[in-house]
């Protein structure tokens, strides 16, 4: 299973390498991956049939518990199906559509690392392996939406995307270490074992809250839905693939995932319930009112996703059922109309819906493949829309808030009727324009893969027993351990689903030959854009940019006295924090030696040393009373038997006195720029610092002295190592690496120095 995610970034490498190929006539050649990582999956499908789900696991970080998990269980490979079958579909249909595009090759090796993330962040069993690969997704994801890298609108849109997913990703990462810290473990399967426990723990709400920051971010939840209507400046089988399939999926793939172990309480359920609702009402509304087909799909993509965390806050067992058919519903129906919206823009130049008419006349295949999916999306009998339709209705009429579920429910599916016919329909029925007269069917390549989508949903609708018991109950058991429904018909009899799938035909229906798109609807509304979620982000967006502005000139001013200051006071206030809330001050002076003669006059010494230190104005006076106080350190550790550091002291002390004398020479006259206040502010802040010093230097002394690690040391520095001193043997073989870094720092260091130096020899003689 691990090489079958790894080959989708291996050929992504590959594609690089042989560009010159894929942009002629190997690009169709790259559907062969998908196409065989989607027959590798449907081989596994009577393995998970059976009840059983598939394990692998490669070690990884196994001390800090992070291995490489993998688990194929229904839920999975619907994923993975999805994932790889509709792939290649879009890897072939790509392969005409941006046919002779410079940046082809790189346009096939974004999406195969972004095929590549999507399997894995499915397959993941392992939290933090899951976020290495949903994040794997944003980035891919950013790149593919910022493709038409000369677009203005295309950049921002990709910034906007991967901003928005980010963010909610970076609050994803907190929630699974939350988890994994409660639970004990980053198996998602072992935290199936803590689902109580969790549940009654306190940040049960803090682990809530982040998951769906980063599932709603993800999926386009409102108010987190703005970035996906722009996402559409992405070329057609982006959308197709990204957009309806695939990644906005990943949330509801992660609170499907996480539903056994988190799911059944209030907070969750209620939660799911209010935003999953909102969303498809608004989304679903505002879908009617756009003209362009990218934005029409875009706005019943959002309002199709919120059905979808709708239908996982309900939580009841055919609530489940419902999602695990409408997501395979949507998928199959979706990405038929993006890419049948693509070639109408492909060969016509327009995806306006005002414009676009009576293309059947020439599209023939086309037609056929907006047609199907637009009944499917509708939810016509005989479609596999209509059973996802029925499960729905079935889920939300079961349901304690029935009415008031039902009514949403309803409404959501005759906009969303209304949206679909505009897309599937609209554009082939009617009088053919007299500029679209030249128009012709497009090669194979781009109406084979929406047609074969688009005749699944009718195969599905006649057959639904195809998926019952090989996908769509395996998918239940993932979400539901133990359910029990009732397998997939396409009759149920007379019943109030059938009555509510009637009204729901009857109101979609109507409304489409009622209603006619029109452009002033859309302006109708423009006057509450300054209240609209994008408008209020891009605002917080720009405070946060203005305050970045002020903190960088107040923080970041290019003063090494002002650096030097604000971490000082930093460390002080987190000392003083540390202090006044984990310690507990107390100084036993058992453990204090007696202060000789020689301890106090050196700290005399010192003292005065230090006053002469900070009172003179010769850098040559500063430098040597400061070495008098290593030196007076120096006296102190040989008094308290400790030659080694007493010698490492004087040697270092002895060479830095050295090396600040030769800087000196260098340097301008010595200018006392700074008054009285600030005097006196950069003394309160050194005998603050130096206090909280002094007192966490005393509080050591009340700390248990522990010599494992020092005897763990002596011990095997000459067994291991072979060498008899036992502090080379730490610095040179135990913290060996540690050496190697410190000695590479110093290096780079004085590269830099040097370079400065160099530099500035180099300006004078040119001078």
């Amino acid at each position: 299973m691990l090489y079958a995610i790894l080959s989708g970034f291996l050929l992504a490498i590959l594609v690089l390498f042989f560009g010159k190929q894929v942009k002629g006539k190997l690009a169709a050649g790259l559907t062969l991956l998908p196409l065989g990582l989607f027959t590798y999956f449907l081989f596994l499908l009577p393995e998970t049939a059976n009840g059983n789900a598939l394990l692998f696991s490669y070690q990884w970080i196994p001390s800090m518990g992070i291995n490489l998990d993998f688990k194929a269980d229904g839920l999975s490979l619907l994923f993975c199906l999805l994932i790889s079958g509709i792939g290649a579909l879009v890897f072939f249909y790509a392969s005409y559509y941006l046919k002779g595009h410079r940046y082809l090759d790189r346009f096939y090796s974004y999406l195969c690392i972004f095929m590549a993330a999507m399997l894995g962040l499915a397959l993941s069993d392992n939290v933090i392996l899951l976020f290495v690969f949903w994040e794997l997704t944003s980035i891919s994801s950013f790149f593919l939406i910022g493709f038409n890298n000369d677009d203005p609108a295309s950049r921002k849109s990709s910034i906007m995307a991967l901003a928005v997913t980010g963010g909610g990703g970076f609050l994803l990462m907190a929630g699974f270490i939350l988890l994994g810290g409660i639970s004990g473990t980053y198996s998602i399967r072992e935290m199936l074992v803590s689902s109580a426990a969790l549940k009654e723990h306190a940040n049960y709400g803090w682990i809530l809250f982040f998951l769906f920051a980063g599932a709603f971010t993800k999926s386009a939840q409102f108010p987190f839905h703005f970035w996906l209507p722009g996402a559409m400046k992405a070329p057609t089988p982006v959308s197709a693939y990204l957009h309806s399939a695939t990644m906005v999926k990943a949330g509801i793939y992660l609170l499907a995932r996480f539903t056994p172990v988190l799911g059944g309480h209030p907070y969750w359920n209620y939660t799911l319930l209010i935003a999953g609702g909102i969303t498809m009402l608004y989304s679903a509304f505002h879908s009617t009112l756009r003209t362009d087909l990218k934005g029409i799909l875009a706005y019943s993509t959002i309002a199709a996703l919120g059905m979808l965390v709708f239908l996982l806050g309900a939580g009841s067992e055919q609530a489940m059922m419902a999602v695990a058919v409408f997501i395979l519903v949507h998928a199959l129906y979706k990405a038929a109309l993006f890419l049948t919206a693509g070639i109408l823009d492909h060969e016509t130049g327009t995806r306006d819906v005002t414009q676009l008419s009576g293309l059947r006349k020439v599209m023939k295949p086309v037609a056929l493949t907006g047609l199907l999916a637009a009944l499917s999306s509708a939810g016509i009998p005989l479609t596999f829309g209509f059973v996802g339709k029925d499960l729905i209705y079935e889920a939300t009429l079961h349901d304690s808030l029935g009415i008031l579920l039902t009514a949403a429910a309803v409404l959501t599916n005759i906009l969303l009727l209304y949206a679909g016919f505009l897309a599937g329909i609209k554009p082939f029925s009617g009088e053919l324009p007299e500029a679209f007269k030249n128009v012709h069917l497009p090669d194979m390549r781009l109406w084979v893969p929406p047609l074969l989508l688009a005749i699944l949903g009718v195969v599905y609708g006649i057959l639904p027993s195809l998926t019952d018991a090989s996908l769509m109950q395996p998918v239940v058991q993932s979400l539901s351990p133990g359910a029990v429904t009732a397998p997939l018909k396409v009759w149920h009899g007379v019943n109030p689903v059938l009555l509510l799938s009637g009204l729901t035909l009857a109101g979609g229906i109507g409304l489409y030959y009622y209603r006619r798109p029109a452009h002033s609807r859309l302006q109708s509304i423009r006057r509450y854009d300054p209240f609209s979620p994008e408008t209020l982000v891009l605002k917080g967006a720009g405070r946060f940019d203005d305050f970045s502005h002020w903190y960088t000139n107040k923080l970041h001013s290019g003063n090494l006295r002002s650096y030097v200051y604000i971490i000082v006071i930093f460390m002080s206030g987190l000392l003083a924090y540390k202090i006044a809330t984990g310690v507990n001050l107390y100084l036993d002076l058992s453990n204090v030696s007696r202060i000789s003669i020689y301890d106090a006059t050196i700290f005399c010494i010192i003292i005065v040393a230090i006053w002469k230190t900070i009172s003179t104005s010769s850098r040559i006076t500063a430098v040597a009373c400061m070495s008098v106080v290593g030196y007076c350190i120096c006296l102190l550790f040989v008094i308290y038997s400790a030659p080694d550091l007493a010698m490492t002291q004087f040697t270092i002390d002895t060479l830095t006195v050295i090396l600040f004398v030769l800087v000196l020479f260098r340097l301008p006259r010595f200018l006392r720029i700074n008054d009285r206040k600030v005097v006196l502010r950069d003394g309160i802040v050194s005998a603050v610092f130096g206090a909280l010093i002094s007192v966490i230097a005393l509080e050591v002394m009340n700390e248990p002295t522990n010599k494992e690690t020092s005897r763990y040391y002596a011990e095997n520095a000459y067994l291991m190592a072979k060498g008899k001193n036992v502090v080379n043997v730490m610095l040179v073989d135990f913290r060996g690496f540690d050496t190697l870094v410190e000695i590479t720092v110093l290096i780079i260091a004085a590269l830099g120095v040097y370079s400065l130096l160099k530099l500035r020899v180099s300006a004078i003689e040119k001078e």
